[in-house]
This record gives structure tokens, C-alpha cells and sequence, in this order.
């Protein structure tokens, strides 16, 4: 037993196990550890944990990733469905990174609704907002290893926005694309930086923002009517945790262990029930996609460069993230004292508020895609139109083939870029939609020339069965 012990000591004393062991348990505030105010606080290591997750299976990934222009999409084709694991880690990796995502814009908000970005915590909630920035930049240059349409087009499109920025809009636009065009350096520049660069920063930068946390403490549960004072503040933690601490192991790990392992788990079986994001069509630079549809994280701002009144173009796609990222930072400098209890700062539980909504309703849009035509709807059948007449049923075709069911919906069936027709001889005149089909209105174009007399009183006829369907 001798000999076990002096390797013990030894091992101790190389390897600072005593000192690991007494950092772990550092006191912190009794309602970070204890009741239902506690598991907010388990959020940053819930993310940590989801962002070694991430390093391990992308290494797992990359052991079988081929980062060239011509075998990377055959590469991730072959992981998914031909390696014996392949599907699992894949959709592990992807459901990994939505939830990296997600808890680290939860942890954010968290810390912002209770003032825990103020004195003498500054310094961690900017360390903070770079990693929601490195966390955001990985996920979306991880897109692009798909090499697939979408993966390559958001690219494209991304390169076009930067190109923007005035004055360093062309410099940033090669530095992007490591290149004037899109191609093989691209996918080279964008493996290094998903694969090495942005670990390794996201990990220094993650390591030092911890440091931050335990060098300044975990600020305790905010209560209204105590404001953080500068003069006075570091006195009160400390005598609150003299007055009321608890040590970190185990009365706050053990929430820590409990809500990562929950998170490790669903991430596992999301991964092996659901899969990844499918596959989209091969890459083809000369072939356009109806639209690149980005991950869900940027789900919303590709809704808002669709929606915004024309004219805008600059203020949403440069401006725009600038001064997000500019908020974010000056947050702390702005208003680095004062309450913090959210009872006390309506301006703040409003501002989250408002976030969360437009970001859910924008969403919701962006999946929705209703500016994207639908070509790929069938047209209505006769047995979808029992009572309509062989002109009525050519009018179905017709209005298929010269792509109107593309942008307009009728009895459910097509697109919602235009108004839908299902009722439209119930709004207005035969003569006048004839005018406006002739005519054109808005981004409507003109058919005048190239739609036969015959062929619109066949849609005509087509509108007026599909009216009488669907009832009164």
C-alpha cells in the first residue's frame, strides 16, 4: 500500500490534483445551487458540454471527410449511408450544433434579464458575446461541408453581402469565397476554419470565460430593490458567501452533470432516430436554386432580406448584424450598475421579448418560403373537380403549366407568393381578373401576347368550378 500511496502523492502534486479538486469546490451563492432558481444556472456548462460533444464527433466526422471540390459530397453521402455509424454521428454533429446554438442563446438571455452582466462582470459577459459570435460562424461555415445547393449557394449569397461593406466589401467578399469565384480553395478555406481555427479559439475563448466566472463568482439571484453599486459590490458577495455560500461540488455540479447529460442524451437520440438535415442536389455553380435555405439559426434573417421594402437592401444585409453585434457589446458599458432584478428593468424583459417574437414569427415565415414559387405542385385533377367541364379541367392545366399555381393557391394546392384565387370570381369580375392576368399588376408580368384568347376563358372557367367547391 506504500508504494500505491507515494504514486498517489506524487500524482498530486504533479498533476495539481488537490488544486483541481479545491477549484471545483469554490462557493457560490446558495440560490445558484439550490431551488428552482438554481437550474438557471446550469444553461453555460449545459453548452460546454454540447460544445465537446461537437469537437468529438466532427472528429469522428473528419476522419472520413474528403474537403475536395469533387469528392466532398460523395464523401458526406457515403457517411451517411454507408458507414456503420455514420448516420448516428452525423445527425449528432448536426442536432449537436442546434443545441449549441440554442442554450447558448438561452444562457445569454438568462444573464441579460438578471443584470448578471453588470460590475464587476463585464469582462465575462464580452468574452461571452465572442463566442456567440465564433459559435454562430462555425455552425454557419459548417454548412457549406455539405457541398451541397444550399450548402454552396448560402455561400454565394453570404460573399454577396459582405461585398456590401463599403470600403472593405471586395477584400472581404475574396477573403470568403478564397478566391473571385466560389470553388475548391473555398471548401479548403472553410474545412481549416471549421475544423482547427474556430475549435481552437472557441475552446481558448471558452476556457477563459470560465476563468472569468470563477475569478468574479457566479452572481447570485437578483432581488429587487438591490442594485449593484461599484464602491460596494465586491464587499456584499463576499459577505454573502460567508453569510449563506455553498460549495460549487456537489450542491451546483451535480444540476450542471444532470441537465448536460439530459441534453447529451436527447442530442444522441435525435441523432439516431431523426437524423441530419438531408442531403440537398449535388453542387452546380450554373445551376441557381430556387432558393438556398439556410439552418434554422439563420432561418430568420433569411426571412427578413425576403420581406423588407425594397430599398432597404443595405441597412439589412450590412447594418444590420453591425449594430446587433455593437448592442450587444456596448451592453455592459452602457448600464454597468444599477437593479437587477427583472421586476425592476421592464425595458429589458420587453426588449427579450420583443427578440424572441420577431425571431419566431420570422422563422416561421422563412420555413414557410412564401416569396419562393412552388413548382413542384401537381395541378387539380378531375377527380378533385367532379363537377368541371373538359374546358374547365384544360383551364386546370393551363393555369399549372404557365406557372400561376406557382404563386397562387387554389383549394389549398400551390403558391402564397400572390393572393390566393380559390375565391377570387367571388371578389371581382371575370372582365377583371381577365385585365390583370392581361395586364399584370406588381410583380405580376403581363400575359397579353402570350396567352390565347381560348386559354384564359378556359382558366376562367377553371376559377369559376373551384369557386362553386368550395362552398359558401
Amino acid at each position: 500500500m506504500q508504494p500505491l500511496r507515494r504514486m498517489g502523492a506524487w500524482l498530486s502534486d504533479r498533476l495539481a490534483l488537490r488544486h483541481l479538486t479545491e477549484s471545483m469546490g469554490h462557493e457560490v451563492p446558495r440560490g445558484t445551487a439550490t431551488g428552482p432558481s438554481g437550474w438557471m444556472y446550469v444553461l453555460g456548462f449545459t453548452a460546454l458540454a454540447l460544445l465537446l460533444l461537437q469537437v468529438v464527433s466532427g472528429i469522428a466526422l473528419a476522419t472520413r471527410y474528403v474537403p475536395a471540390a469533387g469528392s466532398a459530397y460523395e464523401s458526406v453521402r457515403l457517411i451517411t449511408e454507408e458507414t456503420g455509424s455514420g448516420r448516428l454521428i452525423r445527425g449528432m454533429h448536426f442536432w449537436g450544433a442546434t443545441g449549441l446554438v440554442a442554450f447558448v442563446l438561452v444562457h445569454m438571455a438568462r444573464v441579460f434579464l438578471t443584470g448578471s452582466f453588470k460590475f464587476p462582470r463585464e469582462g465575462t459577459w464580452l468574452t461571452g458575446v465572442g463566442l456567440l459570435v465564433l459559435v454562430l460562424a462555425m455552425a454557419f461555415t459548417g454548412q457549406l461541408l455539405r457541398w451541397d445547393q444550399d450548402g454552396l449557394w448560402g455561400v454565394v449569397v453570404a460573399s454577396q453581402y459582405a461585398g456590401r461593406v463599403p470600403f472593405v466589401g471586395d477584400a472581404l467578399k475574396r477573403l470568403i469565397l478564397a478566391g473571385d469565384f466560389l470553388g475548391g480553395a473555398t471548401l479548403g478555406r472553410f474545412f481549416a476554419l471549421h475544423v482547427i481555427a474556430m475549435p481552437l479559439l472557441l475552446l481558448g475563448l471558452a476556457g477563459y470565460h470560465l476563468f472569468l466566472v470563477q475569478h468574479h463568482g457566479i452572481s447570485e439571484p437578483p432581488r429587487a430593490g438591490e442594485p449593484v453599486e461599484k464602491d460596494g459590490y465586491r464587499r456584499h458577495y463576499r459577505e454573502l458567501l460567508e453569510r449563506e455560500g455553498v460549495q460549487h461540488f456537489p450542491w451546483a455540479a451535480w444540476r450542471e452533470v444532470v441537465a448536460a447529460a439530459a441534453a447529451v442524451v436527447a442530442v444522441v437520440l435525435l441523432g439516431a432516430l431523426v437524423g441530419a438535415r438531408e442531403l440537398g442536389e449535388p453542387p452546380d455553380p450554373a445551376s441557381v436554386p430556387r432558393q438556398p435555405r439556410p439552418d434554422w439559426f439563420l432561418m430568420w434573417y433569411y426571412a427578413l432580406i425576403a420581406v423588407k421594402p425594397r430599398g432597404l437592401e443595405d441597412l439589412t444585409m450590412v447594418y444590420l448584424p453591425i449594430v446587433a453585434l455593437a448592442v450587444l457589446l456596448l451592453v455592459p458599458i452602457v448600464a454597468p450598475a444599477g437593479e437587477r432584478a427583472p421586476s425592476r428593468r421592464p425595458w429589458a424583459v420587453g426588449s427579450v421579448a420583443v427578440l424572441v417574437l420577431v425571431f419566431g414569427a420570422l422563422t416561421a415565415i422563412g420555413y414557410r418560403g412564401p416569396w419562393v414559387p412552388d413548382l413542384e405542385s401537381e395541378p387539380l385533377t378531375a377527380a378533385e373537380l367532379p363537377a368541371a367541364s373538359p374546358a374547365a379541367l384544360e383551364g386546370a392545366r393551363t393555369f399549372h403549366a404557365e406557372g400561376c399555381q406557382a404563386c397562387h393557391t387554389v383549394l389549398g394546392r400551390g403558391g402564397a407568393w400572390g393572393p390566393e384565387l380559390t375565391d377570387v370570381l367571388a371578389r371581382m369580375s371575370p372582365a377583371r381578373v381577365s385585365e390583370r392576368v392581361l395586364n399584370g399588376i406588381g410583380d405580376m408580368p403581363p400575359y397579353r401576347g402570350s396567352l390565347p384568347g381560348a386559354e384564359l376563358e378556359a382558366i376562367l372557367a377553371f376559377l369559376q368550378v373551384v369557386d362553386e367547391e368550395r362552398g359558401p
